[in-house]
């Protein structure tokens, strides 16, 4: 399986060389997933509320959720114990994009703006141009995904749960897919910049809700080059809105960056069938020759952009109009 996708990885860098594609949106994870979402490799039971329409989605389950009975810890929180698959296809774009022979296509995941469109400053739109001609994707060189991109790049996941962590063990498609957020009311580390920001869960009510301060801004929101920076302030929340249900949304501000806060929502699904254990994608930085065939095209690993940097960006940008 592995050498599958390994053959799979390097005919498609052929290709995208060989053709101009922009490489930001090919790589390790434009590979169809070996465990697709689909019925006939997981289980799926009614749901209450239709997963394939995401904006349709967050609607329903938001009326789901309030009269949701989830199961419950010990302590009586709502357990998101078990193996789940992600219901998404956010990685490719956040907004609406067509099937193609590098995508497989989807609506829009961003449910607010209603309109389903990034509410991305002007200065950014021309800097997200560029970010697609210079770099590839953090993924192609085994970088992390942020907080919720860790969510809805990674394909399958167990969550484990007691009443001081949530644990996430992903799989596939996203390099070091696993989370370790704890929910007993400790305060955030501090000042210290990292992948996965400093995330941190609390109960609102049968809500859980996990605040993620504190990024280092080096990976891409998506396969388009969008990008958030250091100052960014990344807020998740997940409900049970039925007995296989999980409704996930993450609501992503950055005033240097947007025109105000979005948020993107889709569902998780229990996977009924399957309950192998996860393993985690085989994968290290830099990854090695496939990153010189990048490099070879002048494609650089993105190194962020800090909070500093972008008003100077966008003063310099507004200064050239």
């Amino acid at each position: 399986m592995a050498n599958y996708r390994l053959t799979m990885l390097i005919g498609q860098l052929h290709r995208a060389v060989t053709s101009g594609i922009p490489l930001v949106v090919v790589g390790l994870f434009s590979i169809q997933p070996v465990y697709a979402q689909s019925s006939s490799l997981g289980g799926f039971d009614d749901s209450v509320c239709p997963d394939n329409a995401y904006a349709v989605f967050h609607q329903c389950a938001l009326e789901a959720a309030k009269t949701a009975d989830p199961p419950r810890t010990l302590g009586g929180r709502p357990d998101f114990s078990g193996n789940w698959l992600r219901r998404a296809w956010a990685f490719e774009d956040f907004e609406a994009h067509p099937k193609n022979p590098d995508d497989f296509g989807g609506p829009s995941a961003i449910v607010d703006p209603v309109d389903g469109k990034y509410p991305l400053q002007l200065w950014a739109i021309a800097v997200n141009q560029k970010n697609i001609d210079a770099y590839i994707h953090q993924n192609a060189a085994c970088f992390l995904s942020g907080p919720a991109g860790t969510m809805y790049m990674t394909s399958r996941f167990t969550f484990l749960q007691d009443d001081q962590h949530i644990v996430m063990i992903g799989e596939q498609l996203n390099p070091h897919p696993s989370r370790i957020i704890p929910v007993d009311g400790r305060p955030h580390i501090g000042d210290i910049s990292l992948w996965n920001g400093d995330s941190r869960g609390h109960w609102d009510g049968d809500t859980l809700v996990i605040e993620s301060p504190n990024h280092n801004a080096k990976y891409f929101l998506d396969q388009r080059g969008r990008f958030i920076t250091d100052e960014a302030h990344i807020v998740e929340r997940m409900t049970w809105i039925d007995s296989n249900t999980i409704h996930y949304s993450a609501t992503f501000d950055d005033a240097n960056v947007f025109t105000q806060p979005f948020t993107i929502a889709f569902a998780f699904r229990r996977n009924t069938i399957d309950e192998g254990e996860i393993w985690e994608e085989a994968c290290f930085e830099t990854n090695g020759d496939p990153m010189k065939l990048y490099r070879s095209t002048g494609k650089k690993v993105f190194s962020g952009i800090s909070g500093a940097e972008a008003r100077e960006l966008k003063a310099a940008w507004e200064a050239s109009q």
